[in-house]
């Protein structure tokens, strides 16, 4: 299946909640306040959020008031107009001219960090960098040997501690190990224990501290992979870490047909976080930039 097949099928529940239920709301129905208002409704159970949802219908009801929108029939069109001028830049990972170029990944446990981690090496390595990973998350052993068989699968390096050491010892290694080993890119996998601990968050705070202490520039991304069947769920996650750590991006697992698609637009609105990588499935070639054109036209298609 290609890729916007699978993103097509991926946004299937978010096609239901918000296009086709938009479109019933459009039969029959003449332009006004009160259509505008159920639209926004419409907009806020599909997890766009209260504030797209209000920016997206404010922007429709300025074009009503100047007779832009005479009729239902061109309705459609314009709200997919307004939902791709939110969804705008971001889309991808491009390495900086510094070396190494550091990213930190972050999230909670279960939302296909590791896999994301390791998709994303196998893409550099394919493109010529040479990549190291780091085995932040020392509290869990499973962690540590799924991390080596992705960098045994992607051709990358690996540093990691024993079982229970201190995540920022292993990340300051291999800030020093990557210039060393004249590397181009460092991915750090850290842990994912429930963000509402604060325990976690002191935790990829001294992380990013000891990083700088040998790196100052560094981390020169901070990924944030959350789960795209969580929901407004992602929002408080993207909260949490972004106060912790200060999130430059996102990676948007797990859009399969369960997926609440409509997260990507609220995370824009509401954070102005760029959505940097989508995932489709489980094969390398499912994780993708985010690119805002297709997203839209795999949504409203």
């Amino acid at each position: 299946m290609e890729f916007f097949e699978r993103l097509r099928h991926g946004l299937s529940k978010t096609r239901r909640n918000l296009i086709e239920k938009a479109e019933a709301l459009f039969y029959g129905r003449a332009v006004d306040e009160n259509l505008l208002n159920e639209l926004e409704e419409i907009l806020i159970m599909a997890d766009v959020g209260p504030k797209a949802s209000a920016g997206i219908t404010s922007a429709l009801k300025e074009k009503f008031k100047k007779g832009k929108l005479p009729h239902t029939a061109g309705l459609k069109d314009t709200l997919k107009e307004e939902v791709k001028k939110l969804l705008q830049n971001g889309g991808g990972i491009k390495i900086g001219a510094e070396r190494p170029y550091v990213i930190l990944a972050v999230g909670v446990n279960g939302v296909g960090k590791t896999t994301t981690i390791g998709k994303l090496t196998r893409r550099f390595t394919n493109e010529g960098f040479k990549v190291i990973l780091v085995a932040g998350d020392t509290f869990r052993a499973a962690a540590i040997e799924q991390l080596e068989i992705w960098a045994q699968r992607a051709g990358a390096q690996i540093i990691k501690h024993r079982s229970g050491g201190d995540p920022a010892a292993v990340a300051y290694d291999a800030i020093g190990a990557a210039r060393a080993r004249n590397a181009d890119v460092v991915i750090i996998d850290t842990a994912g224990r429930l963000h509402t601990k604060v325990n976690l968050m002191e935790e990829l705070r001294k992380i990013k501290r000891v990083i700088q202490k040998e790196m100052p520039s560094a981390p020169h991304e901070v990924l944030l992979v959350v789960d795209a069947t969580s929901g407004q769920n992602v929002i408080h996650q993207a909260r949490m870490f972004g106060e912790a750590v200060g999130v430059t991006g996102i990676a948007l697992t797990k859009l399969d047909g369960t997926a609440r698609g409509g997260i990507v637009i609220a995370i824009k609105r509401e954070l102005n976080i760029p959505v940097k990588l989508i995932g489709v499935g489980e094969d390398i070639e499912d994780l993708r930039d985010f690119n805002a054109e297709e997203f839209v036209e795999a949504l409203f298609g």
